[in-house]
């Protein structure tokens, strides 16, 4: 199962520093997320992009997670050449990460 199916996303960004926030659509979701997010997860997701560290900060109340990727926009508006040099297209890559077999109330 892929991430957009139980959750939707926001990204901006702040110099060379990307964050993400994955929101469950669902609050019975969010323990999925939270299992199945982990930062390393998320770094191996968008390796050769992200150079630096990813950071994951827990919103329970808010069924989400917010990611802060590091070193992830070549350096930033003001001097990158990249295409999308805000990073918001990253909330849309992050949603095509390939949740594992631990899906909702414990169904394959």
């Amino acid at each position: 199962m892929k991430l957009y199916q139980v959750a939707h996303a926001r990204a901006g960004d702040k110099g060379d520093t990307s964050d993400i926030t994955v929101i469950a659509y669902r609050a019975e979701d969010y323990d999925l997320l939270e299992r199945q997010l982990t930062p390393a997860r998320v770094k191996d997701h968008f390796a050769g992009m992200v150079h630096g560290n990813v950071t994951r900060y827990e919103l329970p109340q808010l069924g989400a997670l917010k990611f802060v990727l590091e070193n992830a926009l070549s350096g930033g508006v003001t001097v990158s050449l990249a295409l999308d040099i805000h990073g918001k297209s990253l909330g849309s890559l992050m949603l095509d990460l390939e949740l594992g077999n631990d899906t909702r109330d414990g169904d394959s």
